[in-house]
């Protein structure tokens, strides 16, 4: 089959791109994730992709645009949906690409982190799929997390410590001070 992997960073495509090749699979990647903040890190996250692209013979298409603001906008004061949305566009996103591009299948290096809704995703997926005309494949590739993990460090690519939005970043490193003076 012919299949469009969303992808989110390097990394998180180290497994899936490998198991779906493995399994006969003509795979390319898409990069679009408005969702990761700040641009730098957005740019960090692109170009690691971009050069594990080229030394796996994977063909990349990249985002038309860096479209933050909409995802700000369709998340601010709704900070408790966000993984809800940012999951939605970029599947949503990645579907339309598949349809134009006539996949057979789309999915995502999302299926691949411990951390993510995986049930929601697989939810979310296959709605959007049947909306596009272009089946959702909802692959569970999180038993591949060590795997990726020991071979990207071994490649030294760069590993982000959040999954991308500035809220994740947020709790990912702040700490609320503890009060010296108790009220």
């Amino acid at each position: 089959m012919k299949i469009l992997l969303h992808i989110c960073c390097a990394p998180c495509a180290i497994y899936p791109l490998r198991i779906l090749r493995d399994e006969g699979h003509d795979v390319q990647g898409l990069f679009y994730n408005p969702n990761i903040h700040p641009y730098s890190e957005y740019k960090r996250r692109f170009d690691t992709l971009v050069t594990y692209a080229e030394a796996t013979g994977m063909n990349l298409i990249p985002a038309d645009e860096y479209n933050m603001e909409e995802f700000l906008r369709n998340v601010v004061f709704r900070e408790q949906e966000r993984c809800r949305y940012c999951y939605y566009s970029r599947l949503k996103y990645t579907a339309h690409v598949a349809r134009r591009g006539k996949f057979d299948r789309f999915t995502s290096t999302l299926l691949y982190s411990k951390f993510q809704d995986h049930e929601l995703m697989k939810q979310l997926g296959g709605s959007i799929g049947r909306e596009v005309g272009v089946p959702f494949l909802a692959a569970d590739f999180r038993e591949g997390w060590k795997e990726g993990i020991e071979e990207s460090k071994k490649l030294g690519m760069y590993r982000q410590q959040y999954c991308g939005c500035i809220y994740s970043e947020k709790e990912r490193y702040y700490r609320k001070p503890v009060s010296a003076h108790p009220r």
